[in-house]
C-alpha cells in the first residue's frame, strides 16, 4: 500500500536523517535525505513528488525559509514540519503557511507515520479541502465563545500564561478551557486542533 511513496527529510542533523530515514524505509516508504535546505532546493526541480519532512532549525535558511521558497516556486508538495522542544509558536507560522502538521523531537515512529499518511492524503485529494473546511467549522460551532477565544489564543502560538492574561483570565481556567476544546474537537494534541482551526478560518 504505501510502496514507492517518495519521502524527502530535510534536515542538518545527521542522526535524524539516518533514524528517520530508517524508520521510513523499514515502513515501505522509498526516503531521499538533504542535509540542507538549500540543497533540497537546488534539486527540487528534478525530485520526485512525495511527502516533504522539514527540519524547522537549520544553519543558512531554516525551515520556514525553505517552505516560503518552496511556495513561491509552486512546489506543492505536502510539508511534515519537525521542530525542537519549545519551537510551537514557529510550527504555527508553518501550518498557517500551509503545513499538513509538525512534530516535535524526538518523535515516536506512530507519531511521525501518522503525519505522514495526513501528507499523502493531502497529496492525493485536493478536492476534499472544501469538505473539511465545512466540517472543520461545524466542530468549532460546538465550543463556548470562551473555548473559541482560547483556541485563537492557540492559533497564535501564544503559551497559557499569555492567553490567561489577554482574556483576564487565570492560567488555570486556560488549562481548564484548553482540555475542553481538545475534548469537544476529539483530538489528542495541539496540532490537530490547529488543523481544524486553519482549516475552519481561524486566523491569528
Amino acid at each position: 500500500m504505501v510502496d514507492n511513496r517518495v519521502i524527502h527529510i530535510v534536515d542538518d542533523e545527521d542522526a535524524i536523517r539516518r533514524s528517520a530515514g530508517f524508520m521510513l524505509k523499514t515502513s515501505g516508504f522509498s526516503v531521499t535525505t538533504w542535509a540542507s535546505g538549500i540543497e533540497f532546493l537546488k534539486n527540487v526541480k528534478h525530485a520526485e513528488t512525495g511527502c516533504i519532512l522539514l527540519d524547522v532549525r537549520m544553519p543558512e535558511m531554516d525551515g520556514l525559509e525553505v517552505q516560503q521558497t518552496l511556495a513561491e516556486r509552486g512546489v506543492a508538495m505536502p510539508i511534515v514540519v519537525l521542530t525542537g522542544h519549545g519551537d510551537v509558536s514557529i510550527a504555527v507560522r508553518a501550518m498557517k503557511a500551509g503545513a499538513v502538521d509538525f512534530i516535535e523531537k524526538p518523535f515516536e515512529k506512530a507519531v511521525l507515520l501518522g503525519a505522514i499518511e495526513r501528507a499523502f492524503e493531502r497529496l492525493n485529494d485536493a478536492e476534499g479541502r472544501a469538505s473539511r473546511a465545512a466540517d472543520a467549522a461545524v466542530l468549532i460551532s460546538g465550543l463556548t465563545a470562551r473555548e473559541q477565544d482560547v483556541l485563537k489564543g492557540l492559533a497564535q502560538g501564544l503559551p497559557n500564561k499569555t492567553i490567561a492574561y489577554d482574556l483576564g483570565i487565570s492560567p488555570r481556567t486556560v488549562e481548564v478551557h484548553r482540555a475542553n476544546l481538545m475534548t469537544k474537537l476529539n483530538v489528542r494534541s495541539l496540532s490537530e486542533a490547529l488543523r481544524i482551526a486553519f482549516a475552519a478560518g481561524i486566523e491569528a
